[in-house]
C-alpha cells in the first residue's frame, strides 16, 4: 500500500488559507476568484488576438451579468438537483445564501451545481445580449474558448477544499480521505474538463461554420469528459449510484448535456446551409 506524503496530503493540509479578522478565507474561494479572473483575461486576449468586435469595457459588463447568473444558478441548481432539504429551502428561500449554520458559526455557502451554473450562465448571457443588442452567438463563441482553462482552477479548488472526492482505489497516487485511499478525481477533472476541453474547442475553431458553434462544441466536449471523470469520482452521498453501482447523477446530467449539444449542433448546422 502507498505510504508517502502525497498519499497523506490531506492530513497535513489546511483548506483555510488565512483569516480576515474571525472570518476564514479558504483556498477554494481563492481558486474560484482566480478562475473568474482567468476567464476574463483569456476572453480579452482572444478579443485582441482575433480582432473581435467588442466595445471597450463591454466584456467587463458582461462578466457581471454572468457572474450573478452563475452564482444564483449554481446554488439553486444544487438545491433542486442534489440537496436533501429541497422543500425546506424552497419554503425558506432566505436561507439559500445564509453563510451561517444553525449554531451561528460562519461556514460559507456550501453546495454548488455546475449544471445549475450553466443554466444561470445562459440566462445572464441572454439578458446581456438583449440589453446591449449584441449577437448571442458571438458572445457564446468567446465564452467557449475562455472558460475551460479557467475551470481548471475550480477543480483544483475542489481538491484543496477536500470535497468531491474520488472512489476507493489501490493506485499508488491515491489520496487518503478519512483513512480511505481514493482517486484524486478532482485533479483528473481539472485535466479532462479544463485542459482537454480547451484544446478540443481551440482546435475546432478553424472548422467553425456558424456563429455560436463553439459553445455547442464546448458543451459536448465537457459533457463527455465529465461523464468519463465520473467513473473515478464518488457519487454524492445523499444520492448514491443511480444504477449498477456505477452510474451517477452527474454522469446522467453530463450525458444529457452531450445529447442536447449534439442535437443543437445538427439543427444549427443544417440551418446555416440554408443561408
Amino acid at each position: 500500500m502507498p505510504n508517502n506524503s502525497w498519499n497523506h496530503i490531506y492530513e497535513n493540509f489546511d483548506p483555510i488559507a488565512f483569516h480576515v479578522f474571525s472570518f476564514p478565507v479558504h483556498w477554494y474561494g481563492m481558486m474560484y476568484v482566480l478562475a473568474l479572473v482567468t476567464a476574463l483575461y483569456i476572453g480579452k486576449y482572444f478579443i485582441k488576438k482575433d480582432n473581435l468586435e467588442f466595445k471597450e469595457g463591454q466584456l467587463d459588463i458582461y462578466f457581471i451579468y454572468i457572474e450573478i447568473g452563475i452564482i444564483l444558478g449554481a446554488r439553486l441548481g444544487y438545491i433542486l438537483f442534489y440537496d436533501t432539504q429541497t422543500v425546506y429551502y424552497l419554503t425558506h428561500p432566505w436561507q439559500i445564501f445564509n453563510p451561517f449554520d444553525q449554531n451561528g458559526d460562519f461556514v460559507g455557502i456550501r453546495g454548488m451545481s455546475y449544471h445549475g451554473a450553466i443554466i444561470g450562465f445562459f440566462i445572464g448571457s441572454y439578458l446581456f445580449t438583449k440589453k446591449h443588442k449584441e449577437p448571442f452567438g458571438r458572445i457564446m463563441d468567446l465564452v467557449a474558448i475562455s472558460v475551460p482553462l479557467a475551470f481548471t482552477f475550480g477543480r483544483i479548488g475542489n481538491f484543496l477544499n477536500q470535497e468531491l472526492v474520488g472512489r476507493e482505489t489501490d493506485v499508488s497516487w491515491g489520496i487518503y480521505v478519512d483513512g480511505v485511499l481514493r482517486h484524486p478525481s478532482q485533479l483528473y477533472e481539472a485535466f479532462l474538463e479544463g485542459i482537454l476541453v480547451f484544446f478540443v474547442v481551440y482546435g475546432y475553431r478553424k472548422y467553425q461554420k456558424y456563429s455560436g458553434e463553439l459553445i455547442l462544441v464546448y458543451g459536448a466536449a465537457y459533457g463527455l469528459f465529465r461523464a468519463i471523470a465520473e467513473f473515478w469520482r464518488a457519487p454524492d452521498v445523499q444520492i448514491g449510484y443511480l444504477c449498477c453501482n456505477t452510474v451517477t447523477q452527474g454522469q446522467l446530467m453530463s450525458l444529457s448535456m452531450v445529447a442536447f449539444s449534439m442535437a443543437a449542433w445538427v439543427y444549427f448546422y443544417k440551418k446555416s446551409l440554408k443561408v
